[in-house]
């Protein structure tokens, strides 16, 4: 199944609730590598630990478009995000199209 085919908009509340569950997951992770050993993979535990945040600043910003009635909304091409790649990637400020042009 393609990810540029769109079906129906996303409730708000399906989407906090995916976006809840990213959160809490990747909390979990981010507390993981906060209590894993530290060796000479540091930096790679630093980078783990990068990237983790990042997700979560994309969280945090996704629960703000909810609020403000953006979300769903790509913001490369203002077109709405197919909810297959919403429920896959319920942060996500973009659609496939635009997110290949960013990449």
């Amino acid at each position: 199944m393609s990810l540029d085919v769109t079906r129906a908009e996303p409730h708000p509340h399906e989407a906090r609730q995916r976006l809840e569950h990213a959160r809490t997951s990747r909390l979990a992770q981010l507390r993981a590598l906060d209590e894993s050993e530290r060796g000479p993979d540091d930096h790679l535990l630093s980078a783990q630990k990068t990237a983790m945040e990042r997700v979560l600043g994309e969280i945090e910003r996704a629960f703000t478009r909810i609020d403000d009635g953006t979300y769903g909304i790509c913001v490369g091409c203002a077109k709405p995000i197919p909810a297959e790649r919403l429920e896959i990637l319920p942060y996500t400020r973009h659609c496939v199209a635009c997110q290949r042009r960013i990449v």
